[in-house]
């Protein structure tokens, strides 16, 4: 299945059923009553997350969600039948964007939440609804109201609480594959990854933590070089980022330098994500000379780096234990700057 996190959508709730002109025909009655019943309303379509889609590659071929219309009223106060409503299902992290205003409608970013886009309109009432004692014989009924319509554009966030992220060729796909059972190719060309990947890692309480591998940026990647204007936008739902960088560039760069890309690279997609809890981790410290490049690189950035070997296992231990640590403490203060329910 391709991958697929934006796509553009129609939708359209059933319009209402018109309200029905009827009167009493029965024998020996011979001034019978309005019987009209009122119209059905009509479907409305709704959007809902499943935890097992992870793309919206099936919204690619079927693109237009109507639902269907409210059945028109019936005699002897028959009520039209009620158009059925239509569910969309996507993957947790979807954004709705109302494509004539850009205006993001819902974020759906919890397993199960379920939202309307269009609602149906709602049935007109019959002739029943219009008598009154002055006035015994209406023919006076109502059109069903049109149901709502939207053009709206779909776009996918994944939700991870660990984003890895580099430039190409950082380790960051060897990485993922040794502490979850994910798979993602591995090889030694820039652009390997060409779509996220999601892994589940364990820790030793007996819990795991989502990791998402994105693919690699560059220099430029906010301006849309590179495959970085597509995958920048799953960035913003990561808890926290562990950052890869070479200790040794195998085209001779400065770690430090490939750092700083990518730092400012991220805070021009949104300054925000300077916030974001960040773990800097050396990789490949199996190559000759990595040591020397650590000590270069921690002197340069002047903070810890974790240094790690995905391909030997060296240090990965170390890292999943602080990847949990900092999970912890950023849950722990959410926790407390979380309002109080106001007593009663």
């Amino acid at each position: 299945m391709r991958f697929v996190d934006q796509v553009d959508i129609y939708v359209k709730g059933g319009d209402g059923g018109d309200g029905c002109v009827s009167f009493r025909r029965e024998k020996y009655v011979p001034r019978g009553g309005p019987n009209g019943g009122d119209g059905g309303d009509g479907g409305s379509v709704a959007i809902e997350t499943d935890r097992q889609l992870l793309t919206l590659f099936d919204l690619v071929s079927k693109s237009r969600h109507i639902a269907r219309d409210g059945g028109r009223g019936k005699p002897k106060n028959g009520h039209g039948a009620n158009g059925r409503d239509i569910t969309i299902c996507v993957p947790v992290g979807t954004v709705v964007i109302d494509r004539d205003t850009g205006i993001a409608l819902v974020d759906l970013d919890e397993p199960g939440r379920r939202v309307t886009l269009a609602s149906g309109g709602k049935g007109g009432r019959g002739n029943a609804r219009f008598a009154t004692a002055i006035h015994q014989t209406p023919y006076e009924y109502e059109e069903g109201e049109p149901g709502q319509e939207r053009s709206l554009h779909l776009e996918l966030k994944i939700v991870a609480d660990v984003g890895i992220i580099g430039l190409p060729n950082a380790g960051k796909s060897t990485l993922l594959a040794q502490i979850s059972g994910a798979r993602p190719k591995v090889a030694s060309y820039p652009f390997t990854t060409l779509l996220p990947v999601l892994g589940i890692v364990p820790t030793n309480d007996y819990e795991t933590f989502a990791v998402a591998d994105l693919p690699g940026l560059i220099r430029g990647a906010h301006e849309g070089k590179g495959l970085g204007d597509e995958f920048l936008r799953h960035v913003e739902r990561t808890r926290i980022l562990v950052h890869l960088v070479e200790v040794l560039p195998a085209d001779g760069g400065d770690p430090a330098e490939n750092y700083r890309i990518i730092r400012e690279e991220l805070a021009r997609h949104d300054p925000r994500l300077n916030e974001r809890p960040e773990i800097v981790v050396a990789s490949k410290m199996d190559l000759d000379g990595a040591e020397e490049g650590l000590r270069r690189l921690q002197d340069a950035l002047g903070e810890p780096v974790v240094p790690i070997s995905a391909l030997t296992g060296e240090g990965l231990p170390a890292l999943v234990e602080q990847i949990t640590a900092t999970l912890a403490a950023l849950r722990a203060r959410e926790e407390a700057e979380e309002p109080s329910e106001p007593d009663i």
